[in-house]
């Protein structure tokens, strides 16, 4: 990874980003020399422990707790940024449930609860923090998206739904902000290896990377702290592929 600290002075928002894809992420910003805001839904002990070791490696970081898929908590999350370091320059959408389940058996409440936190909370963070960045001069927004989006999976149809549905945001939003010097893009990880509370997805079963490998966490890392640096302001709108070669768009 580039040790350039080209993101000296500036406030980032990754939600979800107390373990695995968003923890990397928090961490690879912090390298870059950003101060980061630590969020979980609930796992409070997670998002301290990710603070405490940014604090010891002499990073800036606070930790939220906060549902981004709730109005209220997506707003106070955003607020969190201004409290503590008071601008937010870049916001990673990463928040994510990806239970697996029979269509049959999807009810509503289940697939509301997957899409609000998935596509809803992109939204609601977006829509709350753009005001900030357009204050600070622009930034970066990056959305985390996903493989089977573009492969699609059995049982998974409210996170694909959710998931596709970042896509477009991901390029109507990159219209509305340019003007401000906003950036808007979206990174698909696939077949990366995480530590995971459930069975793995059965869809990474089917798949097989090119090159002979599973990429880990830092990996995606690297893209998102890549589309959030000055060398990126020309890409927007964009979905940027980190899967070994398992799809090529």
């Amino acid at each position: 990874m580039n040790q350039v600290r080209n993101l000296e002075g500036r406030v980032a928002i990754v939600t979800g980003s107390a373990r695995n894809i968003g923890r990397a992420i928090a961490l690879a910003l912090v390298e870059a020399g950003a101060a980061v805001v630590v969020n979980a839904r609930s796992s409070a002990a997670d998002a301290d422990s990710v603070v405490r070791h940014i604090r010891e490696a002499g990073g800036r970081a606070v930790a939220k707790i906060a549902d981004v898929g709730d109005p209220h908590s997506a707003a106070s999350l955003i607020g969190s940024a201004i409290e503590a370091f008071g601008r937010l320059d870049i916001l990673v959408n990463n928040a994510a449930v990806r239970r697996e389940i029979d269509f049959e058996k999807l009810d509503y409440n289940e697939w509301r609860e997957i899409t609000a936190t998935i596509l809803d909370g992109a939204y609601l963070c977006a829509h709350a923090a753009s005001p900030h960045m357009i204050a600070a001069g622009g930034g970066s927004i990056v959305n985390i998206g996903g493989l089977s989006s573009y492969t699609g999976a059995a049982r998974r149809a409210h996170v694909i739904a959710a998931k596709a549905g970042l896509i477009g945001l991901t390029r109507a939003l990159a219209h509305d902000l340019a003007p401000h010097g906003i950036t808007v893009n979206c990174v698909a990880p696939g077949l990366i290896e995480t530590a995971r509370r459930g069975p793995e997805p059965a869809h990474h079963a089917k798949h097989a990377t090119l090159v002979g490998r599973r990429g880990a966490p830092e990996e995606v890392a690297a893209v998102v702290r890549f589309l959030c640096g000055p060398d990126a302001r020309y890409i927007t709108g964009q979905t940027l592929h980190a899967n070994g070669g398992v799809f090529m768009a």
